[in-house]
């Protein structure tokens, strides 16, 4: 029950943080497992391969110098859309790819709704803070993200059963956000087209 049960958080976390900053998520787990701080299921490994870590790494810095700068964090977001939701989907079949095809097809189902979740609550926050002309409130969610990422990869690390919970409230606070955020998106979008 451990194992499957850490295998669960692994799947979650990544997937989940994947849609958020999708480098960093990359770069910590390959910094976490090269450490033996944790050991990752045999199809992860390869993100502890000094190559990857050197692409990963290079690739965190550009999204978190991109993330904090208004305008450039929803354009990145925007291109991301397409890596961040399939990069969810692959590391949470990876995660439980050895449990055998049906879970890591379920993992492959759930990693991309996590991540698109995620990432669709992220981007759309990011665009209506973006309308704000000052850039502290951008600073101060990008900053947010960057520590909820690293709390959520930590729980999933070494603490599951706080993951569960962590993923509990955020898809909560998500499906109550949405609708808000899908109003101030149209209100938006009428606003720049008149």
């Amino acid at each position: 029950m451990p194992d499957t049960l850490s295998a669960a958080a692994l799947a979650g976390g990544l997937s989940w943080a994947s849609g958020i900053r999708l480098y960093m998520t990359l770069f910590i787990a390959g910094l976490f497992a090269r450490l033996d701080w944790i050991a990752l299921p045999p199809a992860l490994q390869v993100l502890q391969s000094p190559w990857v870590m050197t692409v990963t790494g290079t690739l965190l810095v550009v999204e978190f110098l991109a993330d904090k700068v208004p305008g450039i964090d929803s354009a990145w977001d925007a291109i991301q859309t397409f890596v961040r939701v399939p990069a969810g989907a692959v590391l949470g079949a990876a995660a439980l790819g050895q449990m055998g095809p049906e879970w890591s097809t379920i993992a492959a189902i759930l990693g991309g709704t996590f991540a698109a979740g995620a990432h669709v609550t992220k981007a759309g926050s990011r665009a209506l803070i973006n309308t704000s002309p000052e850039p502290f409130s951008n600073w101060a969610a990008s900053f947010t993200e960057d520590v909820a990422v690293l709390g959520g990869l930590w729980a999933a690390f070494f603490h599951p059963w706080v993951l569960f919970v962590f993923l509990i409230a955020f898809f909560m606070v998500a499906a109550w956000l949405l609708p808000r955020l899908w109003r101030g998106l149209r209100w938006l979008f009428r606003r720049l087209s008149t």
